[in-house]
Order: C-alpha cells, then structure tokens, then sequence
C-alpha cells in the first residue's frame, strides 16, 4: 500500500459515507480524518483475512474489492463484491469481532482505512472519550439498525426465504414433503377437520431382495406419484414421505366418509402400480397397510395423532396388509376395515 495524500475535506466527506460518522460535529469529523489513512493498494492486496480481529474499516473511494469465503475443503467462493462508495468490513469493525470473510482487491484502488495503520480504537478513545463515546454510541444504533433490517429482509413472504424452506422441507429422492414438515409447519396450516392417512406398502422387502434396491426405487417414485396425483386432487392436502417407505396424505377439511374414501382410492391405486419394468411378468405386485385418523376428533396433539396413527399403520401391516384400519375417537383401538 502506498499513501495518499489528501486534504482532510477529502477525507471527511469519504468518511460520510459511513453510518458511524453521521451525525458527529464538524469539529470531529476533521480529528477522525487526521487519524484515517488513504492508500493506494495494487490488485491482490488483502485488506484482512477471515480470522482477523475487526480492529479497522475501509471506504473504497476508487477500483473494487472482493470479499469471499473459504470451506472446509479449502474451497473459496466469492460472496460480495465493493466497488466506489462502498464501505468494508464497518460491521465487524463496529462490534469488534473477528472478520469471517477475506477482503482482496480485485483490481487496483484507493481505500481509505479508519483507523490508519498504527492507530487502533483504544488509542483515540484515550485520546478523545467524548468523540469515542458518540462513535460507539453510533456503533449501537447501527447494529440494531442493521439487526432490524435482517428482520424485515427474512420475511416468510420472501421468495428466497420460500424457495429455502421448500429445499429444507422436501424430500430429494421422492419430491414428497419431509417428515420435518410435517412436524415443523403442516399444522399451523391445517383447516379442521383434516384426514391423517398413513400408508406403508406390502411385500416391499420382497421386492427390494428379488430384484434389487433399484426396484425399490422405481417403486417409491411411482408411490410419490400416486400421493402427488391424490393430493392436488384434492388441492388443500400434503403428500410426505415419513420414513424409508412409510407415506402419508394430510387433507384440510376432509374427515368421515370423505376421509374414508381417500384411504379407498390409496388402496387402490396401490394395487394398480405397475412394476413390470423391473419385476418382468412376474405378477408381482404391491398393495398397502393404511391407518386414518381424524384431527383433532381423535386428538387434538397433531403430532401425538401422527404417532397413533403409526402405530396403527404398523398394526395392519403386522396383521397381513392389504387393509385399511380406523383409529377410533379417544383411544387407539382399530376398526378394521379388510380391502382385499
């Protein structure tokens, strides 16, 4: 780095590009300015390293900086780029943390550093308190500001923050949702009464150890089509992989007969799977152990519901498959319901 000289008007109004500064008299602005440092820095200078204590910020006045971050691999990856105006490394430097990022230039620029080399906040502080109790006390203000600013920017209309949550909560494999979400945010979205249908395929082992984990796999996908197909039929309804093969369809304002009929037409379309790509003309095919229940008539803990409704799921599996049982209101007992 080879230093600028520079008037400190210069300097100031340099220095008004930053949110400490707003704000301060004139009088301080003209003191900050004589303790800042304007350098000329070649392309590939590093103005600091992830890792570094924040103990200075930096207002680029010409060229562009790159901030980026390095991975465990050793991977870097750019996530920012300054350019004229922009001001560097002010956050970090205004909680006095470390860097997490490292800032090189990208190409050749002027930077003004505050405080310049050989200066550190604890040396103006002693200097002047009274201007370094106003610049903390900007110090304050803006990371509330930018604390809220974050808030209102992670909003859950936020189309990145929508698109986030729907890699979060999916299942890569099938499409289906995940467990997660059924958890986690399906029952702030239901509308009661809700069908809790749970599905776990027959004779599925025997599939996978005939003809492979592949088969397996044919078949899930088909499976996450029939409950994709089901639920937009449906149109308020979630279709979610639960756990390895076990599925289910939660349906807003869907219980009795209705509820009842879903678990039919799974049922059903369980049967009509066609699995000939992989099983040839072997006549395999599969059918399905089904549970419904009704939210909240059969319980108003969802997740309590769910884990009934498991249970029960297992019970007909457990007892032959090929079957639709009903969890009653108030207790776990099963009214079987034989679809063979």
């Amino acid at each position: 780095m080879t230093e600028i000289r520079a008037g400190l008007s210069d300097i100031v109004t340099l220095l008004n590009r930053s949110d400490f500064f707003s704000r301060l008299l004139q009088d301080d602005m003209y003191w900050l300015a004589a303790k800042s440092e304007l350098g000329s820095y070649a392309a590939g200078s590093v103005l600091f390293r992830s890792g570094d204590t924040a103990q200075r910020f930096f207002i680029i006045r010409a060229g562009a900086v790159a901030v980026s971050r390095t991975d465990a691999s050793g991977h870097s990856e750019e996530m920012a780029r300054f350019v004229a105006g922009d001001v560097v490394g002010d956050f970090d430097f205004s909680r006095g943390a470390a860097y997490d990022a490292e800032a090189v230039c990208a190409e050749d620029a002027e930077i003004l550093a505050f405080p310049g080399r050989g200066a550190t906040m604890d040396d103006l502080v002693k200097e002047r308190p009274d201007v370094s109790a106003r610049i903390l006390l900007r110090a304050v203000t803006m990371i509330s500001s930018r604390v809220r600013s974050t808030q209102a920017l992670i909003s859950d209309n936020a189309p990145w923050v929508r698109e986030l949550r729907r890699q979060m909560y999916t299942d890569s494999a099938t499409g289906l949702w995940s467990r997660a979400f059924l958890d986690d945010e399906l029952p702030r979205s239901l509308e009661p009464p809700a069908a809790v249908v749970l599905c776990k395929p027959d004779r599925f082992k025997e599939l996978c150890d005939t003809w492979t984990h592949s088969a397996g796999d044919a078949a899930m996908e088909r499976i996450a089509a029939v409950l994709k197909d089901e639920a937009r039929a449906l149109r308020r309804a979630w279709a979610i992989r639960l756990r390895s093969n076990e599925t289910a369809i939660v349906a807003s304002a869907c219980a009795g007969e209705d509820a009842a009929a879903l678990a039919g037409r799974l049922a059903v379309a369980y049967r009509a799977i066609d699995l000939g790509s992989v099983t040839g003309d072997s006549g395999f095919h599969l059918s399905a152990s089904i549970a419904v229940a009704s939210w909240p008539a059969d319980g108003k803990d969802f997740r309590g519901l769910v884990e009934q409704a498991y249970g029960l799921m297992t019970r007909a599996w457990k007892d032959g498959g090929d079957r639709i049982y009903t969890l009653e209101r108030d207790d776990s007992t099963a009214s079987p319901e034989a679809r063979r």
